[in-house]
């Protein structure tokens, strides 16, 4: 099968696209035609050797995959053909979604509802379900609350936004061009503000009558955070949901004191492993608005599985909007 491979860490473009043998799946494992397969920002970390976890070189990128189920286990309750999504345990070369097939656990492997293409059915897992539990499990946003989404074009930002405005909220969205502006208010937000030219603490001030926002998702850090802080409002709630600015704030908890405000963390992968009983119940949840139109994955782009570099290159650098997928 072809396959890009890691077999140095580095840019994107140190990736190889290879002819590789995909061996055989492992016992709990289904084996899957991959039909799309998200690119994600991790994947450009785990490509360069600064991700969390290092997979032993050589592996193939991809997490994120939707496709049909090529072969599986007998008592699975999978058949060949079945449309699913799954997660991928990065490692080896029959374990990346950068690629025509993956091995995934059964584990990870859902069916997708009728309908759904396969694009969106890629775009979904992660985005959605970080948005879901952050937003809900981890901030409990309600129905008339001020939500605060930084980043609002990109994947996980605009799945927030979705998901905000389908809770009831009110949706501020921060972007750095016109262009990404206007995919913010696409999205649904009530307001936006470009941060590149306008405070947007002040701005959050003056669309809430001075109190700020209740609920802020940040997946930037670093000097958004530190501004996120002048804009909370009484018990709002801000969620770490990551940290693509490059530098990892500091929480003030004097600050936290002072002004009754709570800054909670949001690892989605943390709930396969400590609470996974819970990730099928999102599952239902989210296909349900997908199916009465209330989410739907932004794709900027569709490329083929050959132009991974260039994908992965446009997440990595941040000019990308939504979601980027490959299409083997």
């Amino acid at each position: 099968m072809k396959a890009w491979v890691v077999r140095e860490n580095g840019a994107p473009d140190s990736i190889q696209f290879e002819d590789v043998d995909p061996g055989t799946p492992a016992a709990d494992q289904a084996r899957v035609r991959v039909r799309a397969a998200a690119v994600n920002f991790p994947d450009a970390l785990l490509v360069a050797g600064k991700y969390q976890v290092r997979p032993e070189l050589p592996f193939v990128p991809g997490s994120e995959i939707a496709g049909e189920i090529e072969s599986a286990p007998d008592g699975s309750h999978l058949k060949p053909g079945q449309r699913v999504i799954a997660m991928l345990q990065v490692g080896g070369l029959n374990h990346g979604g950068y690629a025509e097939y993956a091995d995934a656990p059964l584990t990870s492997i859902i069916p997708i509802p009728d309908g759904m293409p396969f694009e969106h059915a890629a775009a979904f897992t992660i985005t959605y379900q970080t948005g879901y539990f952050g937003l809900h499990r981890r901030a409990h946003l309600q129905p008339g609350e001020v939500l605060l989404v930084h980043a609002g074009a990109g994947g996980v930002g605009t799945a927030a936004i979705q998901l905000g405005k389908a809770a009831g909220a009110m949706v501020i969205a921060t972007a750095s061009t016109p262009e990404k502006l206007e995919v913010c208010r696409a999205m649904g937000a009530d307001h936006v503000i470009n941060y590149k030219e306008d405070d947007f603490v002040e701005a959050v001030k003056a669309l809430t009558a001075g109190k700020g926002a209740d609920v802020i998702y940040d997946p930037v850090g670093g000097d958004v955070y530190d501004k996120s802080t002048k804009c909370i409002n009484f018990e709002g709630r801000i969620v770490i949901v990551g940290f693509t600015s490059g530098r990892i704030a500091q929480a003030a908890t004097n600050h936290l004191l002072v002004k009754n405000y709570s800054t909670v963390g949001l690892h989605w992968g943390l709930y396969n492993q400590r609470a996974p009983h819970l990730v099928p119940e999102a599952f239902k949840a989210l296909f349900a608005l997908y199916q009465e139109g209330k989410i739907k994955p932004y794709i900027s782009a569709a490329r083929p599985l050959a132009e991974a570099r260039e994908a992965l290159a446009s997440v990595a650098e941040g000019k990308s909007t939504g979601k980027v997928v490959l299409i083997p």
